[in-house]
């Protein structure tokens, strides 16, 4: 234990159990791209398992959407007519239960069209799905849908709303998933705008905010869904009913920590971290590629194209351009999260005049930051 309100765990395992442990409606985690958030809802949901004398699996509890979830379905695009290309579901998963009997269609109509303006059809018996926009008229009169294939993010909007259908089910308590004692959902916005991030996120607050059945668990690595999200969940958090975390990977584990009711944004969590690093002089390669992502979306907040805008202050500054090479050089190396390797002295040395550069030319609050970093950094 680091702090008062920071874990830390050394395997997903252990992570997982915690979570399980902590009897809270909702749990609304942030964590940053390669933490392990989809390995994470996977160890969540073996652990709900319970099997019999052979291993087979006899009962669960844990309805989850994550990639996983997504591989459920995958296309069949006609190579032989090129005429009828159909979405394929892998319906040995227990995801598509007893389906045919629940009329997802019209259950899902209601979902999809808040995002979406195409039309589908299920064939239950094949476990296909097509899709259409247009209808034209057959040589008898009648009118047939012109197929499509929609796109990955269509699709992707599609899968997710077959999930909020089932999540219903759940929550009211239908048959078919009455087993269903927890719901986690990982980044459940994969190719989505942020006008349609911002609406799925306040649907779902909404679908989940006045349930008592199940208990939900949500991680996210996109700042815009996270922080409707929190502002959507506030009071549950207030109230001590959820629980709002920040989870990044550490040398030889993973760090967990409480945000109370008062999360920063992500990027300013972030910021902290890194400055963490630079005073305790433990700064690894993977830092760099934090300070990318955030300066990248400094860059594209304020409206400039890229990383060297910002910290070239003009185009013959020579020190931004150097800088601007270093981060372009120490942010694409093949450096793994799981693996952190610390840096050369002189490449901190450079870290620590970039971070510095940047948090002097975009002013954040200065009290969320140690003191003894910003005086050793303006030495």
């Amino acid at each position: 234990m680091a702090a008062a309100n920071i874990q830390t765990f050394t395997t997903i395992d252990d992570l997982a159990r915690h979570l399980r442990g902590l009897e809270k409606k909702y749990i609304l985690i942030f964590a940053y791209n390669s933490t392990g958030k989809t390995r994470l809802s996977m160890a969540f949901k073996e652990l709900g398992k319970e099997r019999d004398a052979d291993g087979e699996v006899i009962a669960r509890d844990t309805l989850y959407f994550n990639a996983f979830t997504e591989d459920l379905f995958s296309w069949d695009n006609d190579l032989e007519n090129d005429a009828e290309r159909v979405l394929k579901m892998n319906t040995a998963s227990r995801f598509f239960a007893g389906l045919a009997e629940l009329e997802m269609e019209n259950r899902i109509r209601p979902f999809l069209h808040r995002y979406a303006d195409f039309h589908f059809d299920i064939d239950y018996d094949k476990g296909t799905v097509r899709f259409w926009r247009k209808t034209v008229k057959n040589d008898a009169g009648e009118e047939e849908p012109v197929l499509i294939k929609v796109s990955r993010g269509e699709e992707n909007i599609f899968v997710w709303c077959f999930f909020l259908t089932i999540a219903q089910l759940a929550i009211d308590g239908q048959e078919a998933y009455d087993w269903v004692k927890y719901i986690y959902i990982d980044d459940p916005i994969s190719s989505v705008d942020d006008n349609n991030a911002i609406a799925v996120a306040a649907h779902l607050a909404q679908l989940l905010k006045n349930q008592n059945r199940v208990r939900v668990v949500l991680s996210s690595h996109h700042t815009l869904f996270f922080n409707v999200m929190y502002n959507e969940w506030r009071n549950q958090i207030r109230k001590k009913k959820a629980l709002c975390l920040f989870l990044k990977k550490a040398p030889g584990g993973w760090e967990l920590r409480d945000t109370g009711d008062t999360p920063r944004f992500y990027h300013v969590a972030m910021l902290r971290e890194l400055h963490k690093a630079a005073e305790s002089g433990e700064i690894y390669t993977y830092h760099f590629n934090i300070l990318r992502g955030i300066m990248e979306k400094t860059a594209t907040f304020h409206g400039f194209t890229g990383v060297g805008d910002i910290v070239k202050k003009a185009p013959e500054d020579e020190n931004g351009v150097l800088h601007f090479r270093y981060i372009q050089l120490l942010s694409h190396g093949n450096y793994s999260l799981f693996e952190p390797r610390e840096m050369l002295e002189e490449n901190k040395e450079i870290f620590r005049r970039i971070l510095h550069d940047f948090m002097n030319d975009y002013r954040f609050n200065p009290e969320l930051f140690p003191e003894a970093v910003t005086e050793e950094m303006t030495a």
